[in-house]
């Protein structure tokens, strides 16, 4: 298996807390990750929160971590809980379930 450090590749993992449900967060973040070549998932949470997990280039994973701190217009962001993991290679796609 390939390391993190030899692939210049990461997993990140956001937790977005505030207003990011039912204001098209999820989405965006679809449209931002097929625009960074990321790979992973969005999704809500019972509590309210957006969950995600990227993975790809160290570089896009840190400016798409940037974007989740503003979100959409509409979107309120108070929070994000960021952890950076070391790259899987488990998708191939972004999704939002």
């Amino acid at each position: 298996m390939t390391t993190q450090k030899q692939s210049g590749r990461a997993r990140l993992h956001l937790i977005i807390s505030g207003r990011v449900q039912g204001v098209g967060f999820r989405f965006s973040a679809y449209d931002q990750a097929n625009d960074l070549a990321l790979a992973g998932w969005a999704r809500n949470l019972p509590g309210g929160e957006v969950e995600i997990v990227a993975e790809g280039s160290k570089e896009s994973l840190q400016i798409f971590a940037a974007w989740a701190h503003l979100g959409t217009p509409s979107a309120h962001v108070t929070e994000v809980r960021e952890d950076c993991l070391d790259f899987m290679g488990e998708f191939t796609e972004f999704r939002i379930r």
